[in-house]
C-alpha cells in the first residue's frame, strides 16, 4: 500500500509497505529492520517474530527512544511479556501492531516529531 505522495527528506518517513517489504524514500527494505527519524538500521533481527529475544530488546532499548512501536507482520502477536524487560527498565513505552499499522501510526509520530521508533518485522516466506 502507498501511503503517501509528497517526499521529504527532513525524516525517514515511510512511503510503502506490504507483507514482504518496506520503502523508504527510494530504497525497499525486505528484512527487519529499525526505523527512526534520523536513522535506519537494516537487519535489527534475525528469524522473524518466534525468535524474538532478550537481546533483541536490548538492543531496542539502547536507542533512547521514547515510543517503541513493533510491527509484527500483517498480524498483531504480542512478545512474551519477560522479553519487554529491557523496555520498562529504559521507561521506553511499546506499541504492538500489525505491520501497517505501525507503518501509518510512525509516520504521523515523526510528523509530530515525536522520539519514535519503529522495529519491522516481515512475515516468513
Amino acid at each position: 500500500m502507498k501511503l503517501h505522495l509528497d517526499k521529504s527528506t527532513q525524516y525517514n518517513t515511510i512511503a510503502r509497505y506490504d507483507a514482504r517489504h518496506v520503502q523508504i524514500d527510494d530504497t525497499r527494505y525486505e528484512s527487519s529492520l529499525i526505523v527512526m527519524p534520523q536513522r535506519i538500521e537494516a537487519d535489527w533481527h534475525a528469524g522473524g517474530f518466534d525468535a524474538l529475544d532478550e537481546a533483541a530488546f536490548q538492543r531496542l532499548a539502547a536507542l533512547g527512544c521514547e515510543i517503541l512501536i513493533l510491527g509484527t507482520g500483517m498480524k498483531q502477536r504480542f512478545p512474551q511479556p519477560r522479553l519487554m524487560r529491557a523496555l520498562i527498565d529504559a521507561r521506553i513505552g511499546l506499541e504492538v501492531m500489525d505491520l501497517g499499522s505501525a507503518c501509518r501510526t510512525y509516520n504521523i509520530l515523526v510528523a509530530e516529531h515525536r522520539n519514535v521508533a519503529a522495529a519491522l518485522l516481515f512475515d516468513p516466506e
